[in-house]
């Protein structure tokens, strides 16, 4: 990861930390300044009708300098860390580009 920027909310060149959770989704919009959106599909289990149904969240994530490459479709890695805004709390950590 190339250091020659600044950024007071990237977690390699500033001080802040990644704890807690580390999340795997896929990136569905770039349109921000510095921040991605990654959606997260499972499964949830209805007891009722003893069977499972979609469901998805979004997550905000702070998307570094260091990560230009980011794409709608890459499989990002996020980690959460401390409020970055009113919606962000997760940095991004890896990218996987989409084959």
């Amino acid at each position: 990861i190339n250091g020659n920027y600044i950024d007071r909310k990237c977690p390699f060149t500033s001080n802040v930390s990644i704890r807690g959770r580390i999340i795997k989704g896929i990136c569905i919009a770039t349109k921000m300044k510095n921040t991605i959106v990654i959606r997260r599909d499972y499964l949830h289990y209805v007891k009722k009708y003893l069977r499972f149904e979609k469901r998805h969240t979004t997550v905000p994530a702070h998307c570094a300098p260091c990560f230009t490459h980011v794409k709608v479709g890459d499989i990002v890695t996020i980690g959460q860390c401390r409020p970055l805004s009113k919606t962000v709390r997760f940095n991004v950590l890896k990218v996987e580009p989409f084959k």
